[in-house]
């Protein structure tokens, strides 16, 4: 277990042992984010899934309505045409043999990547390199994709992908503290009904267990999993 500090263990003692509605816990973790950056605001949703049978994998990506107020660096492996419409959408790095050349010499700068599907014969010499940081092309979570235009504003805009881990809890970004309460509510609410629309039909019992908001620095703050259907109630 990490040792926290005396501003955290200050910041825990705020919270309740109960389960806040989603705007009471938002507002909550606003005000105990205590670092000096502007923290991102995370959501743990832990799914009544088990991701060791193949059927119950839960994984996705998702628009959120607000963003993430991140800036992300997005490249994508593309020849011709579909290079030129990267780069008129803000693509930051674009190649072909050169991009493999250069992710296989340990340059990776970018936090989101895209091939069209005929590159993927060259991306696919990559997966061990980009497969372990979440950055491997795939047609699932539509990152392999002839409408290169339309992912790369996607995921400028704030696209983030959710995969349920071991123990079935999917971790997600909501935005940044200094978000209006509203803003990261309703991202929330677009994340929530995600996961239930993709809920798997042989999962079991209650499939949405558990609610958490935190900040980078801050502690968590659980939050009622049945409101969702109101989710700025207090």
């Amino acid at each position: 277990m990490p040792k926290h500090g005396k501003k955290y263990k200050e910041a825990a003692a705020k919270v309740e042992r109960k389960l806040y509605s989603p705007k009471a816990a938002m507002e909550l973790v606003k005000e105990l984010a205590g670092a000096k950056f502007d923290e991102t605001v995370e959501c743990s949703v832990r799914l009544g899934v088990d991701t060791r049978k193949a059927d119950q994998n839960v994984r996705g990506s998702i628009s959120l309505p607000n963003g993430i107020g991140k800036d992300v660096r997005v490249a994508v492996f593309a020849e011709g045409e579909k290079a030129r419409e990267a780069e008129a959408a803000g693509a930051d790095v674009i190649g072909s043999d050169d991009l493999v050349a250069q992710i296989q010499a340990g340059n990776i700068n970018f936090d989101a990547c895209i091939a069209t599907p005929n590159m993927m014969g060259k991306v696919g010499r990559l997966g061990r390199i980009l497969g372990p940081r979440g950055l491997m092309p795939n047609p699932k979570l539509g990152t392999v994709t002839m409408d290169v235009a339309k992912m790369v504003g996607e995921l400028k805009a704030g696209r983030v992908e959710y995969r349920a881990d071991r123990y079935g809890i999917c971790h997600v970004p909501m935005g940044k503290v200094s978000f209006d309460t509203e803003k990261l509510v309703e991202n929330y609410g677009a994340l929530l009904t995600e996961l239930i629309r993709v809920k798997p039909s042989t999962a079991k019992g209650r499939y949405v267990k558990s609610v958490t908001f935190s900040s980078t620095m801050g502690p968590g703050v659980k939050v009622d999993p049945l409101r969702t259907r109101d989710f700025m109630g207090d």
